[in-house]
């Protein structure tokens, strides 16, 4: 089947434009950059941009890893592991601390990330201030004149309106001082990995036509106020009930038979480790 493709789908032309774009993208981080987004045999909105990215940057002894909302073995997981598989000779791997690249939607992995690998994430919208403002000329303007009222306005609404900030995930940041930028729709929980994280992250939306960057040990801040600090979601005393895990991302489980809840790890190839490692232990 490979043989019918070129080596990670797109021709040489295609995948310099993109890597060019994503150089950019570094140099400036936070800062979004247009590129001329592919067509791929998977509908826009399904992960194109992240997709794209990791085509454009995986090569003869990667290993690569694709998660989806945590999982490993989501329809849409699978089907991009499907085509990297048909298109390149790299390695897919479920471990997270065996790839070096990663390409993620909606989660950043529990594992802390090295400074040998880049982790790719799907954004499906990449303008934080297109809440308030539809025209992109004018979203341009805001950024270059550093102009963020509007967003600090809508989390200023939600605080009147509910007493908190809202924004349950995608909680817009402030990068390096300079660019406010929206993180993907990760869960606040996962925006304090990205300050200075010591691999590279890169942000891809294929229907918007945009990548952008943080850079490895970049300041990233979520925007709060003095007297309404930023707070990710909490799980004090909560515990997975497969692997026992504590301090980590975990999905509510509600059982039907009885109506009682559990907890499991988002991040399911995390669960899995530690379970294997506990089997081990036990023999």
């Amino acid at each position: 089947m490979k043989q019918h493709y070129h080596y990670a789908f797109f021709d040489e032309g295609s995948k310099r434009e993109i890597r060019r774009a994503t150089l950019k993208a570094i140099c400036i981080p936070g800062y979004q950059v247009p590129f001329a987004s592919r067509e791929l045999p998977i509908a826009r909105g399904w992960g194109t941009g992240g997709l794209q990215l990791t085509l454009s940057l995986c090569g003869h002894g990667d290993h690569v890893k694709v998660i989806d909302q945590g999982s490993d073995e989501s329809v849409n997981a699978v089907s991009i592991k499907n085509l990297i598989s048909a298109t390149t000779d790299v390695d897919i791997v479920r471990d997270t601390e065996e790839a070096s690249l990663i390409q993620s939607r909606h989660r950043i992995p529990e594992v802390p990330l090295r400074e040998d690998q880049i982790l790719v994430l799907q954004v499906p919208e990449p303008e934080p201030l297109r809440e308030y403002e539809p025209s992109e000329r004018k979203t341009k303007q805001y950024h270059a004149e550093k102009e963020y009222t509007g967003a600090w306005l809508l989390l200023f609404e939600q605080i009147m309106k509910y007493g908190s900030m809202t924004t349950g995930a995608d909680h817009p940041v402030m990068v390096n001082d300079r660019y406010v930028m929206a993180p993907s729709p990760i869960p606040k929980f996962d925006n304090p990995k990205m300050h200075q994280s010591k691999s590279l992250i890169l942000l891809g939306a294929g229907r918007e036509k945009k990548i952008y960057a943080v850079p490895p040990y970049t300041s990233i801040v979520s925007l709060d106020f003095e007297d309404y600090p930023f707070e990710a979601e909490q799980f004090h005393g909560k515990t997975c009930a497969l692997c026992g895990a504590e301090h980590v991302f975990l999905d509510e489980i509600i059982h039907e038979e009885d109506g009682s809840v559990s907890y499991q790890c988002n991040d399911t190839s995390y669960c899995l480790k530690r379970r294997n490692a506990q089997r081990g232990e036990c023999k």
